[in-house]
C-alpha cells in the first residue's frame, strides 16, 4: 500500500487482489496485467495471418461470385471473369497504396473511422463505423458459410447440417479470440500459411499442365444453374459481375484498424504487411480466375469454384485435392479472425468518441475487447441462421459497407494532404488522432488518394445500383439507421456530461437530517435486522405496514409493538389488495413536505436464500420500489440482506 498525502487530504493506492474462477481461466487463460499489453504485439509474419487471411479467403468465393453473374448470360460470358479480375486487381492496386499512406499518417491506428472524424466531421465518421461494423459482422458469415460450402462440396451428405455447423465454428473462432491477440495469431497462423502453400501449389501445377497442354477441363462439371433466366451479355451484367467480384478487396482496411496491434515501429510494419497482402491477394486471385475459365469451371452451389480447379489439377478427388480444400476450408474460417480482430477495436474507438456504449471500450483479462468479440459472435450466428448459410444469398449484402468505408477513408486523407499543403514549413498542428507537418510532395500524395476515393466512390454506386434488389438495399437502410443509433447515444452522453459536469455547480449542504422509512411486509428477524440498521442511521424512523388481510395486519401490529423498541408503525389500509401502490404514495406524501437539507431513506429487509433460484419465490420489492423512485429526488432505497 502507498500512503500519498499532498494536502489535507489523504489518497492511499493499494493493488487490488482477485482471484479469479478456475472455469475461465481454463476457457480463456489466466488473466493478463494491463503492464504487459506491450507484450502482446505481434510480427508482420504473424500479423499477416490476423489481419490479411480475410482478404486473402475471399479468393475462395471472389471468383465463384463474377461466373455466378456471367453465368445469366450463359457459359460463353464466363470468358469475361478474367478481364474483370483484370480490372479489379487494378483498383486493388490503388486501395492498397493508398492505405499504405493511412498507416504512416495514423501510427495509432482506428482507420476510415479515425480519418473521417479528423478531416470530415462526425457525421462521416459515424458512416465510416456504420459502414465498416457492418462489413465486419459480413465478413464472419459469409467466410464461415463459405468455409462450410467446402466442406459440403467433399460431403455433400453434411448440407442439411450446414447452420448449426457455422454457428459452431463461429463459437469457437470467438473463444479463441477471448485468449488474447498474440495467442490467436499464433494459432491462426498455421492453416493461413497452408492454405497459402496448398493454393500457390495448386495454381502452379494447374498452370504447368496447362502450358504443357495436359490441364484440359472439369470432368463431370455441375450443372449450370440459372439456365432458364438466360440474359443477354450487357454492361449492366459485365457491371454486375465487377461488383461481386469486388468481395475480394474486403479486409484491406483491417491493417489500418489494427495498428496498435503491431510490433514497433508499428507503421512501417503496418505498412510492409499490407504490401505483402495485397502482392499475395492479387496472384491468387489472377490465378485462380483464369484456371477457373480454361479448365470451363461452372459456378454452383454445390460444388465451389476452387474444388473444381483442384479435381482437374490432380486428376480426380485424391488426397492433394482432399488437402487442398481443407486448406481452403481453414483459412475461410479462421478468415473470420480478421473481423474479430478489428470488430471490438473499432467499436472500442466509437465507444470512446461517445457513438456506442463505453462498456465496449473495457478491456477482459486477456487485453481483448471480449464484449466486442462476443457481441459479433452473436450478430454473425444470427444472420448465419437467418440465410441459412448460404453464400450467394449473403454476397449481395457484402462489400458495399466496406466501399463506402475506403471513399471516406481517402477523401480524407486527400483532404488532410490539402491541409498540411497550406502549412507553413516549420508549422505543426496536433489533430485528435495525428500530427500535421508539412511535408514535401503532398500534391502527388493528395492525388492518389484523391483518385483512389474517385474510384472507390463509383464502385460503391455501381454496387447499390447491380445489386440493390438483390439485397444490397439492407444495407442502405442499416447504415442510416445504424448512424441514428450512433447520434442518439453521443447525445444522451454529451447531455449526461453537461448534467453531471462540476462547473458553475454549487456544493450542495450538508445533510443534517435523515428520515428513515422501514417497509414492513411481516415481523420477523430480517425486520428486525433492518429496523436495527435504519436506527443507526436516524432516531426518525417509520415503520409502514400494507393492510391486506385485517388477521395479518393485528398478527403484525402485535408483534411490532413487542420488538420495535417503540418506533412508531403507520399502517397503510388496502381495500383493494393493491400492495406497492399505497406504498409509493405515503412515500411521495412525506417526500412532497420534505425540508431541503432532508434525505428519506427507504429500507427494505430482504431475503438472501442459498439458491439464487428460490429468489423466484419472494417479492423483490427493493427492485420494485428503486426502479418507481429512482426519478425522485432525495430518496435513498436501501435493502438489507438476511442470510437464510
Amino acid at each position: 500500500m502507498i500512503i500519498e498525502k499532498k494536502s489535507d487530504t489523504t489518497i492511499l493506492h493499494r493493488t487490488a487482489e482477485d482471484a479469479p474462477s478456475w472455469w475461465k481461466n481454463w476457457l480463456v487463460g489466466s488473466r493478463l496485467a494491463t503492464a504487459e499489453s506491450s507484450h502482446q504485439t505481434i510480427n508482420k509474419k504473424i500479423a499477416l495471418a490476423v489481419f490479411a487471411s480475410d482478404a486473402l479467403s475471399s479468393t475462395a468465393y471472389a471468383t465463384q461470385e463474377i461466373m455466378a453473374i456471367l453465368a445469366l448470360a450463359g457459359t460463353a460470358a464466363l470468358f469475361y471473369t478474367f478481364p474483370i479480375t483484370i480490372a479489379i486487381v487494378i483498383l486493388l492496386a490503388i486501395v492498397i497504396l493508398s492505405y499504405e499512406q493511412t498507416v504512416h499518417a495514423y501510427p495509432n491506428g482506428g482507420g476510415s473511422f479515425i480519418v473521417a472524424r479528423d478531416n470530415l466531421g462526425n457525421l462521416a465518421a459515424q458512416i465510416a463505423g456504420a459502414s465498416l461494423l457492418t462489413d465486419y459482422i459480413l465478413t464472419v458469415a459469409v467466410s464461415i458459410s463459405s468455409g462450410v460450402a467446402q466442406i459440403t462440396s467433399a460431403y455433400p451428405e453434411m448440407f442439411e447440417w450446414r447452420v448449426p455447423l457455422s454457428i459452431v465454428l463461429i463459437g469457437f473462432i470467438m473463444l479463441v479470440n477471448l485468449r488474447g491477440v498474440k495467442e490467436s495469431g499464433s494459432i491462426f497462423a498455421v492453416p493461413s500459411y497452408f492454405f497459402l502453400v496448398m493454393m500457390s501449389f495448386t495454381i502452379i501445377v494447374a498452370m504447368v499442365r496447362y502450358f504443357s497442354g495436359t490441364l484440359g477441363t472439369v470432368p463431370n462439371p455441375p450443372a449450370l444453374e440459372l439456365i432458364h433466366t438466360a440474359q443477354v451479355i450487357t454492361p449492366f451484367l459485365i457491371l454486375h459481375a465487377f461488383a461481386s467480384g469486388t468481395t475480394a478487396m474486403t479486409g484491406i482496411e483491417a491493417v489500418s484498424d489494427g495498428i496498435q496491434a503491431f510490433q514497433q515501429p508499428r507503421s512501417r510494419n503496418a505498412g510492409i504487411t499490407l504490401l505483402w497482402m495485397g502482392f499475395i491477394l492479387s496472384t491468387l486471385f489472377l490465378g485462380i480466375s483464369f484456371l477457373a475459365v480454361q479448365i470451363g469451371a461452372i459456378p454452383s452451389e454445390g460444388e465451389t469454384v476452387i474444388s473444381q480447379i483442384a479435381r482437374t489439377a490432380y486428376n480426380g478427388q485424391g488426397w492433394l485435392y482432399l488437402i487442398t480444400l481443407a486448406s481452403t476450408t481453414a483459412i475461410l474460417i479462421m478468415a473470420t479472425n480478421t473481423a474479430f480482430a478489428d470488430f471490438p477495436r473499432l467499436s472500442s474507438w466509437l465507444a470512446i468518441d461517445g457513438f456506442l456504449p463505453r462498456q465496449l471500450n473495457y478491456r477482459g483479462s486477456r487485453l481483448v475487447f471480449s464484449r466486442g468479440i462476443v457481441g459479433l459472435a452473436i450478430l454473425a450466428s444470427l444472420l448465419v441462421t437467418y440465410f441459412q448459410a448460404s453464400v450467394t444469398k449473403l454476397i449481395p449484402l457484402y462489400a458495399i459497407g466496406v466501399f463506402l468505408s475506403f471513399t471516406l477513408s481517402q477523401g480524407g486523407m486527400a483532404y488532410r494532404w490539402w491541409k498540411i499543403g497550406h502549412l507553413s514549413p516549420n508549422e505543426e498542428r496536433q489533430e485528435r488522432g495525428s500530427m500535421l507537418r508539412y511535408e514535401a510532395g503532398w500534391q502527388y500524395k493528395m492525388v492518389i488518394n484523391g483518385f483512389g476515393s474517385f474510384c472507390t466512390a463509383i464502385v460503391t454506386l455501381v454496387f447499390a445500383y447491380t445489386k440493390f434488389w438483390d439485397g444490397a438495399w439492407v444495407v442502405l437502410l442499416l447504415i442510416p439507421a445504424l448512424v441514428s443509433v450512433f447520434s442518439y447515444i453521443y447525445r444522451h452522453y454529451q447531455n449526461l456530461r453537461g448534467r453531471l459536469s462540476l462547473k458553475d455547480y454549487t456544493k450542495p449542504r450538508r445533510i443534517t437530517r435523515r428520515r428513515v422509512i422501514v417497509a414492513v411486509a411481516g415481523v420477523h428477524r430480517g425486520t428486525i435486522e433492518a429496523l436495527n440498521y435504519a436506527q443507526s442511521l436516524s432516531d426518525d424512523v417509520t415503520g409502514v405496514h400494507v393492510s391486506i388481510d385485517p388477521v395479518e395486519t393485528e398478527k403484525v401490529q402485535h408483534t411490532w409493538e413487542e420488538w420495535s423498541d417503540g418506533t412508531r408503525l403507520v399502517i397503510l389500509e388496502s381495500p383493494h389488495r393493491l400492495l406497492y401502490e399505497p406504498l409509493l404514495a405515503y412515500i411521495k406524501d412525506v417526500l412532497a413536505v420534505r425540508q431541503p437539507n432532508e434525505t428519506i431513506t427507504i429500507i427494505v429487509p430482504q431475503f438472501v436464500p442459498k439458491r439464487w433460484w428460490d429468489n423466484l419465490l419472494h417479492h423483490q420489492t427493493a427492485l420494485r420500489l428503486r426502479w418507481n423512485l429512482l426519478s425522485e429526488p432525495g430518496i435513498v432505497v436501501t435493502d438489507v440482506p438476511y442470510q437464510v
